[in-house]
């Protein structure tokens, strides 16, 4: 990858959006990872008014000073980034009461939860500053196994970086020089009190999810792969299926011209 080229790439097209459109700027949340440590420096990088925000919800300590110590770093860099630290454990802890006589309640559904309570603080800041919510996702988790939150932090305006792999967000994370301790951390989606990764979850690693993707993309026949990777090709299919519904357009129930009113306007 030419990761010199990219990253000013990728730069320009935050840029362009923001003059085509007429925004003041953009809202990035930080959650203590790599891809929203790479989203908020492109936009940093920008030129433009970036918001971070860092919104903890029951989070692990390690992982929230991981955020605000890259929020800093940006802010001593960068004369165009601002920050927000709101702590939202209490709203969701509310929401928690207020549902947790439900029977059907489940660990799953509190921990998307988490995500879109996230996103209508970001929405919120974003409204008062006549700004938009930059996305944080990279193209594995959002459109190769979904592995993100419908309405949650799938809830955004724009995604600089979902064309990029995984192994990709770390290569420019990197020439950027972000901090290592993020780098080193194990991926994770920051929903859930035991710190499960991301790899925990889906199964397998984020390399192999790449070479799936990377095969398929080459026009590779699943029955042509290695058996190793049919075992992880299966896996990759099994998210890809089940989240399908989050990586196509809403589905709109079309009326037939005939069934219409001839006096509809």
């Amino acid at each position: 990858m030419k990761k010199i080229e990219t990253i000013k790439f990728i730069v320009d097209w935050i840029k362009n959006y923001k003059e085509t459109n007429n925004l003041n700027g953009f809202v990035v949340g930080v959650s203590g990872g790599v891809d929203s440590a790479l989203t908020s420096t492109l936009c940093a990088l920008s030129g433009i008014k970036t918001l971070c925000l860092n919104m903890p919800i029951k989070q692990k300590e390690e992982q929230y000073q991981r955020a605000e110590r890259h929020i800093q770093w940006l802010k001593k860099k960068f004369d165009n980034v601002e920050s927000v630290d709101i702590n939202l454990t209490k709203v969701f802890n509310q929401f928690k009461l207020s549902v947790e006589n439900n029977l059907s309640m489940n660990k799953l559904a509190l921990a998307n939860t988490r995500s879109r309570i996230r996103m209508m603080t970001l929405y919120y800041y974003a409204t008062i500053n006549n700004s938009i919510v930059v996305g944080t996702g990279n193209k594995v988790e959002d459109f190769g196994v979904g592995f993100y939150t419908k309405y949650g932090d799938g809830g955004v305006d724009i995604s600089p970086i979902a064309d990029l792999m995984k192994s990709e967000v770390f290569e420019i994370s990197k020439e950027l020089k972000i901090n290592n301790e993020i780098l080193e951390a194990k991926p994770t989606d920051g929903l859930w009190d035991d710190d499960r990764s991301d790899e925990e979850q889906i199964g397998t690693t984020y390399d192999d999810l790449e070479k799936v993707m990377n095969s398929l993309e080459r026009g590779i026949k699943p029955d042509e792969f290695e058996s190793d990777m049919k075992e992880k090709y299966i896996i990759y299919m099994k998210h890809h299926i089940a989240n399908k519904h989050k990586m196509t357009s809403i589905p709109v129930c079309k009326i037939p011209n005939k069934l219409k009113s001839q006096n509809s306007i």
